[in-house]
């Protein structure tokens, strides 16, 4: 069940619980400006948001290894949700507690597949483990590196001899839309498929996705589902934000997500995770009352 919505009136009254106990925010195209920083004025209100009782939790597709400047950009030390929900990361304390691999062989099988559908396509892969890389064939970046995370370079048949967390997808000709359905076609059991981002259709395990490794963490601080504001700007973010209280949605976000969510921030470049957080600490004088402490023993993680 939704959580009340923010009321937008003139008499600035917030109706509903005094606050959310846990903020889950996306990063790229959310948190992170369209640069991948993050500025002053978000670092400093998610920091009064901490200071008053409420969590923050990080929920991306990035892998937890390719993360580490923005957590520390954030000073954030807390639990993370990454890979698309197949990771969950102890940012304080470095360690991965749990992650699923993909099968390589079904992923192959899919791939193949999908090229005698829509003729060749350029992947990528992200690799197994706190040491994860991101892999590139030729053909996948096609000039425009600056957009991907540090890479390497390997054949084919390189690739899928890694050990692997997902697969990332691009066509030459088609849209991410029109691949992403095409892959859904060509999928069979045990794997899944997600359009994380511009360009970026990603193939994963199925079974894992950000609600379910939010759900996991929120457990994990005695924390429910109608007391979890989510925000996020791609479909993938769309499991998420149907599993939490308050879902909102960026300016800059895909249609797909607006209809989904009761409310509208402003974009990633105006600092809308702030701006709606600025608003709900302004109206919600009392801070968190009993806030509960990350449970030290992670072992359900496990």
């Amino acid at each position: 069940m939704n959580a009340p919505a923010l009321d937008d009136s003139t008499s600035g009254e917030y109706i509903g619980p005094p606050a959310p106990r846990l903020v889950a925010t996306d990063l790229d195209g959310t948190l992170l400006r369209p640069d991948a920083t993050v500025s002053p004025r978000t670092r400093a209100t998610l920091a009064r948001a901490v200071a008053r009782g409420i969590h923050h939790v990080i929920v991306t597709g990035r892998p937890a290894a390719g993360c580490a400047s923005f957590f520390e950009a954030l000073g954030y030390t807390g639990l993370a949700v990454c890979g698309q929900g197949a990771q969950i990361y102890d940012v304080g304390r470095s360690l991965l507690l749990s992650s699923v691999p993909l099968d390589r062989a079904a992923a192959r099988t899919v791939v193949s597949r999908l090229e005698t559908v829509t003729g060749p396509v350029d992947i990528a892969a992200v690799t197994s483990g706190t040491g994860a890389e991101f892999v590139v064939t030729t053909g996948f970046a096609r000039g425009d590196e600056r957009e991907l995370a540090p890479f390497r370079p390997v054949t084919r048949r390189q690739l899928w001899e890694l050990p692997l967390d997902k697969i990332l997808l691009r066509h030459r000709a088609l849209t991410d839309t029109e691949l992403t359905e095409a892959a859904l076609r060509c999928v069979g059991p045990g794997l899944t498929v997600t359009h994380a981002g511009p360009r970026m259709v990603e193939l994963l395990p199925t079974g894992f996705d950000k609600a379910t490794g939010l759900a996991r963490v929120a457990e994990s601080l005695g924390v429910g589902a109608q007391d979890v504001i989510a925000f996020g700007d791609m479909p993938n973010d769309i499991p998420m934000l149907r599993w939490a209280g308050h879902a909102v949605a960026m300016t800059n976000a895909h249609p797909s997500l607006k209809a989904v969510t009761q409310e509208i921030a402003p974009d990633n470049h105006n600092d809308g995770v702030a701006a709606v957080l600025e608003r709900i600490l302004h109206q919600c004088a009392e801070p968190v009352s009993g806030r509960l402490e990350r449970i030290s023993d992670q072992g359900a993680f496990l």
